[in-house]
């Protein structure tokens, strides 16, 4: 096998969240063609415990570096000083940097993996037979964008900066890789159009969704009392979209929902809930579970998801693994923007809080107008087997990194 390093700016393991459900794949796929050696850091003192799995899933050499917020919080401000983004320096660390320059000494390696932008930095100036390619996954500089929108003052200030350079560093990977990857076709057009001069080099590759594992087919233990009527919503509570979303959903549409329907429940599932998530299980009908060894049976035994998202990039794994697990999803347009359209599957997409109570009170009583609520969730996981399939998807960034 040949050697090839693959660079992450988070362990691609335990696969339950969403960056890296797709890193976890990737590195899977390309050990089954390459000896891969992997470089990536670590800002949870539990992901540690993996370091075991990932050497013996990659064979090649392992560097993985602890990453404490602190210091990396330090070491970003150097961006101030240097132009550049934040992001890049937080992850600028001497154990990484030297681990990779002699890494690329001791092998004969011929293919460089980056995954996200900001590894990408160890791995500028390599040798010209050096194949290397970026998934970028979403455009993160137009999410900072996004956070921007919302904010005032000294904060709405920095992340207008970090959009800007951010932008201007993935501009320049793309330029100097010899392959930019995202993970929807929208993704990779809206690149295309903030960075032009690389459109030749720009593609996309789309996640998938384990069919057998999230499947509706299976027994599961109902977490819910008796006459519940829950909506549920899953996804890491201390990352500020799902948060924004959470607490938005919470107090602009369920609040106005129990009052209609007293069973109904609000259940925010996922580890690590922030402050403001916290708070919200004061409401009445609103429950916040924290961490779960297995969100199926909170997802098998709803009403239906909801993914009320007001900033998003790419692609939702929660949206799709409840698909998967054939529950409706009502979600806002920006946490189906990655999706492939399903035109039996907009009726449950809305922005306003108006649209959005009407939708769920329909949810909760069977369905809308047309009777369409209960057949949502089998369309959905229709979608999911039609183009959702990990190994079919991951067969064009394997094209890709082959060149």
């Amino acid at each position: 096998m040949d050697d090839l390093l693959f660079l992450a700016h988070r362990i691609p393991y335990p696969p339950r969240k969403g960056d890296k459900i797709r890193s976890y794949h990737l590195l899977r796929a390309l050990t089954d063609h390459y000896r891969v050696h992997l470089g990536a850091f670590v800002d949870d003192a539990e992901d540690e415990l993996h370091a075991s799995v990932m050497a013996e899933m990659c064979q090649g050499e392992t560097c993985l570096v602890r990453l404490h917020p602190w210091r990396a919080k330090l070491r970003a401000l150097k961006g101030f000083f240097t132009h550049t983004a934040l992001t890049l320096p937080y992850y600028d660390h001497p154990a990484m940097r030297q681990w990779v320059d002699e890494i690329l000494e001791r092998h004969a390696i011929r293919r460089v993996v980056v995954y996200s932008a900001a590894p990408a930095q160890f791995v500028m100036h390599g040798a010209p037979s050096l194949r290397r390619v970026v998934d970028f996954v979403d455009v993160d500089s137009a999410k900072w964008a996004e956070y921007a929108e919302g904010r005032r003052g000294l904060a709405r200030w920095l992340y207008r900066r970090e959009a800007e350079r951010l932008l201007a560093a993935e501009r320049a990977i793309a330029n100097r890789f010899d392959a930019a990857l995202f993970v929807s076709a929208p993704e990779a057009r809206l690149f295309q159009e903030l960075a032009p001069e690389c459109a030749a080099r720009t593609g996309y590759w789309e996640n998938g969704v384990d069919l057998e594992f999230f499947s509706p087919e299976r027994e599961y233990a109902n977490p819910y009392a008796p006459g519940e009527l829950p909506l549920v919503f899953t996804g890491a509570m201390d990352y500020w979209p799902n948060v924004d979303a959470v607490t938005w959903f919470a107090r602009e549409v369920f609040l106005r929902l129990v009052e209609r329907h007293p069973r109904a429940r609000f259940v925010i599932v996922g580890a690590r809930p922030a402050p403001e998530v916290e708070k919200l299980a004061r409401l009445p009908g609103i429950v916040v579970t924290g961490n779960v060894p297995d969100v199926r049976p909170w997802l098998a035994h709803a009403r239906a998801a909801v993914a009320p998202l007001r900033i998003a990039r790419g692609v939702q794994n929660k949206v799709l693994e409840a698909m998967a697990m054939g529950r409706p999803v009502l979600a806002t347009s920006k946490a189906m923007e990655g999706i492939r359209h399903a035109p039996e599957l907009t009726r449950w997409v809305a922005d306003a809080p108006e649209e959005l109570l009407v939708k769920a009170d329909a949810l909760l009583t069977g369905g809308d107008e047309n009777g369409s609520g209960p057949a949502c969730g089998p369309l959905g996981r229709a979608q999911m087997r039609k183009n959702y399939h990990w190994a079919t998807n991951l067969a064009r960034a394997m094209e890709v990194v082959a060149g």
